[in-house]
């Protein structure tokens, strides 16, 4: 068994389309126009579903995490150069945080923790 496809709901299914494939250049497989995308995330493949009509609200956030996933994304380029790529593109992310083994830092929402992008430390 492995695992195929993550599926994220949210709001606005065109904004977060553009985050994965402009910020994070994840790769498009297929798409139904504002409703659902399914991207390649290498080993796996991540949906984003517009919520359904009864969860639909006018001024909602575009994403709001109200669980305790998290998605992680390893890279092998500079975290720094990438962090800073990042930074200059407008995406509000936390400081580089570090551990014996790897680096890596998070993206935030106040109180609201989405995914991680980490490499191994060289």
């Amino acid at each position: 068994m492995m695992l195929d496809c993550i599926i994220i709901f949210g709001q606005n299914i065109d904004r977060l389309k553009r985050f994965y494939i402009d910020i994070l250049k994840l790769s498009l497989v297929e798409e139904i126009i504002s409703e659902w995308v399914l991207l390649d995330a290498g080993n796996c493949r991540i949906g984003l579903h517009k919520v359904g009509k009864a969860f639909r609200q006018e001024k909602a956030p575009d994403f709001k995490v109200s669980n305790n996933t998290k998605l992680i994304f390893m890279v092998d380029e500079d975290i720094v150069e990438l962090r800073n790529s990042l930074l200059h593109q407008k995406v509000t992310i936390r400081e580089i945080k570090t551990f014996d083994n790897y680096d890596f830092w998070i993206w935030r929402r106040p109180g609201r923790k989405c995914f991680s992008i980490e490499t191994k430390k060289k």
